[in-house]
């Protein structure tokens, strides 16, 4: 993909993140907005950095550059809301978060969303009536919250555009790009212009995705120090039990 350095300079994208990401989802488009010209912030719930996963592995790490006690909307012009499996459901517990993510929708800023990403958007309660793709476990959630959930590599609704994993980027990644310049009042044009254009849900998955699977299955077995936690765990809930009853 070649990029004009130009197509983003002056604008300021927040890339918002919790421990437990998918760092491909970070990682790629931040690279592409940098190379567009933008400039990216990471925003987390904490300073410091964040871990990045590979799906259930552990991964690099990436510097916070705010918390979301230091940063609001009105500081940037679009937001990148990234997956995993832990991340997003640590930000949607977030009233931070929620609020953060409720405040550019009202500004009809662009938003882009991949993966579990729209888990927050859910939780922020502005889905009803929305067009979203996601990764598929989100299927329920989203159409529970009353949105349209949809089983394609690219959903727009309006100033949203949304994605359902990693092996959508190569769409994801340009029409993010695209949505970001032009902002949220301007229309796509071109092959993304059309991408998810019905309003009826996918149906629901027959089974969970193979390369989640598989990644579970290779999950290593509990360390010394994790096994210690347990039976700690274990007698204190014991002890608890015992007082109960008595």
């Amino acid at each position: 993909m070649i990029l004009d350095s130009k197509k983003l300079r002056g604008k300021k994208v927040a890339i918002l993140a919790g421990d437990g990401f998918e760092y491909i989802e970070l990682a790629v488009p931040r690279k592409a907005l940098e190379a567009a010209g933008a400039d990216v912030d990471v925003v987390s719930l904490h300073t410091g950095k964040i871990r990045g996963m590979n799906m259930t592995e552990p991964t690099r790490t990436v510097r916070v550059d705010r918390s979301l006690d230091e940063a609001t909307a009105n500081d940037y012009d679009a937001l990148l809301l990234v997956g995993g499996f832990v991340g997003p459901d640590l930000l949607r517990q977030s009233s931070r978060a929620r609020a953060f993510v409720r405040a550019f929708d009202e500004a009809v800023k662009p938003i882009a969303a991949i993966c579990h990403g729209p888990w927050v958007l859910v939780s922020a309660g502005i889905v009803r009536g929305r067009r979203l793709a996601s990764w598929p476990s989100l299927r329920d959630d989203i159409v529970n919250a009353g949105g349209v959930w949809r089983d394609d590599a690219l959903a727009r609704d309006n100033n949203w555009i949304s994605s359902r994993g990693p092996q959508d980027l190569p769409a994801f990644v340009p029409a993010m790009l695209e949505l970001f310049a032009l902002g949220a009042t301007c229309p796509m044009e071109g092959p993304m212009a059309d991408a998810s254009i019905s309003d009826v849900s996918s149906p629901q998955p027959d089974e969970p995705p193979a390369p989640a699977v598989a990644a579970a299955r290779l999950l290593p077995g509990p360390t010394v120090r994790t096994i210690a936690g347990a039976a700690a765990a274990l007698a204190v809930g014991a002890l608890a039990l015992r007082r109960a009853a008595s």
